[in-house]
């Protein structure tokens, strides 16, 4: 019992240790990398805690040679922007100019309701007020909004500010969500000529279509694999 205890405690520290050295990252910002890693590490970790016959040294060894795998890769991403690359990847522009590029949104199997949910923590509820989205590599969304929407303090202008009512999506991949209409009290002739005032002929082409919270319409059409508007 006590022998178990012992090494509980030893391995322990030596994980702390290990992850200390790593790094200051949270969890949800470790690269791909540094997340197997840090897999690996609890996995080896564990083995010598349940079986006493296999020596502690048989964990304490592997984990410290990941740390130093983890220290030789991260010095060859600071020394090599295409090690870096390979490595972690690049970022991904997912927003330009208040549009979705449709592809690399497939690309990196985000979904939109995905997208939507990561700008709503950001305080951004309309998509064409962002100038530009980047899904980096940590998986994290950096927000760039327009430069006459950058935000300032209320005290600034001395108003009150209120949020009427979320974004909510009426198309999605040519497809009506009438229960979303129905929310709204509107119908699907009310939809129609939205599309008709846009100039939408098939609504097959729309891969998404939403009121904002500033009671516009706001749609984007779908795009082929060259990026091109269907």
């Amino acid at each position: 019992m006590f022998t178990v205890l012992f090494r509980t405690i030893i391995l322990y520290f030596v994980v702390v240790f290990t992850m200390r050295l790593m790094g200051k990252r949270q969890i949800g910002q470790l690269q791909p990398f540094e997340l197997v890693i840090a897999i690996m590490i609890s996995d080896l970790a564990s083995v010598p805690m349940q079986d006493l016959k296999v020596p502690i040294l048989y964990g304490i060894i592997p984990i410290l040679t990941l740390l130093f795998l983890q220290t030789i890769i991260t010095i060859l991403q600071l020394k090599s922007e295409s090690f870096r690359k390979i490595v972690s990847g690049s970022p991904s522009l997912i927003i330009r100019h208040g549009k979705l590029d449709i592809c690399e949104l497939k690309k990196q199997k985000l979904t939109f309701d995905d997208l939507m949910e990561e700008l709503r923590l950001k305080g951004i509820y309309n998509i064409n007020d962002i100038e530009f989205a980047i899904f980096e590599t940590s998986g994290q969304l950096s927000i760039i909004p327009k430069t006459e929407l950058i935000p300032v303090t209320r005290r600034d202008l001395n108003i009150h500010i209120a949020q009427d009512f979320l974004p909510i999506t009426l198309i999605l991949d040519g497809k009506i969500n009438k229960s979303n209409l129905e929310i709204i009290h509107k119908d699907d002739e009310w939809l129609k000529n939205q599309l008709k005032e846009n100039k939408i002929m098939d609504i097959n082409n729309v891969f998404i279509g939403v009121l904002d919270t500033k009671n516009r319409f706001f749609f984007q059409l779908k795009q082929n694999k060259k990026g091109d508007v269907v």
